[in-house]
């Protein structure tokens, strides 16, 4: 039976139990946007979320709640940014205009601090329900920046380089792309995959064009029509054990990923394997 690894959905006996056993928690960051027509707009943190509770059901440790919310509504985003943005709006029946900056309330500077802010305040607020690694996992590739910048600094408060939570950011590709030559996209075949994987029943494969034929908002080396459920769990099953890696290994060794730029060092588990 799979183990229930999801923070809300558990009462404090069991949240006591589970964080004893493993006081690791992992934090799904991701966003709303657009992801093809076959593809539901909130894919990059239900993958997030998806990966987050693999590496906690296998590996030990809990999950909090994904974060959809604040991130920077201006850049990074397909419907600001992309080159197709205009026919992005055209399917969302939208006004391209929506998403011009001069429509937000902050400027870009400003909602990349207040994201940076905001995920520091949530590590704190995992450090002070006991646990000892707290993980930023992004399923927004754009946020992997912020959530490393956000890592550096909540690592280097003095009570972190004495005894504090240790903090880390993963983003899923980049784990396992010297495994697999498509890894990462943009709601093409690995991504696709991945949804098709945890949640099958928000894909619809069928409105995709034929392949080969020009796609809104798709870009990956992996033609989304190619997308199978299991490539999805072959994948998300190969980047949650190299995670779980280096979870584990933070938990036992925090002194090697204490002072300056040490919290981002990766593969230091592999010299134990």
């Amino acid at each position: 039976m799979v183990p229930e690894v999801r923070y809300h959905l558990l009462r404090p006996e069991q949240i006591v139990a589970r964080r004893k056993e493993c006081p690791v928690v992992y934090i799904p960051i991701g966003t709303i946007e657009w992801h093809g027509v076959h593809n539901p707009t909130g894919a990059d943190t239900l993958q997030a979320e998806g990966l987050a509770l693999l590496c906690a059901q296998q590996g030990g440790g809990l999950v909090f709640p994904p974060l959809y919310y604040g991130e920077s509504r201006v850049e990074a985003l397909m419907e600001a940014n992309a080159r197709d943005r205009d026919l992005i709006a055209k399917e969302m029946d939208l006004p391209p205009d929506n998403f011009a900056p001069e429509r937000q309330p902050f400027t870009a500077t400003e909602q990349a601090i207040h994201y940076h802010k905001l995920l520091l305040h949530i590590l704190a607020e995992a450090e002070s329900l006991g646990f000892e690694v707290g993980v930023l996992v992004a399923g927004h590739y754009p946020l992997i920046d912020h959530a490393r910048a956000a890592v550096l600094q909540f690592n280097q408060r003095e009570y972190s380089k004495r005894s504090g939570m240790l903090a880390w950011a993963f983003v899923d590709y980049l784990l396992v792309r010297d495994r697999y030559d498509c890894a990462g996209d943009h709601a093409a075949g690995w991504e696709t995959s991945h949804v098709l994987a945890l949640h099958p029943e928000t894909v619809a494969l069928e409105l995709l064009p034929p392949k080969g034929a020009p796609l809104v908002g798709v870009g990956g080396r992996m033609a989304p029509q190619d997308a199978t459920p299991e490539f999805g769990q072959e994948t998300l099953q190969a980047a949650a054990e190299v995670a779980i890696q280096e979870v584990l290994h933070r938990l036992t060794h925090k002194g090697m990923y204490r002072g300056h730029g040490n919290g981002l060092r990766e593969g230091l588990w592999k010299a134990e394997v």
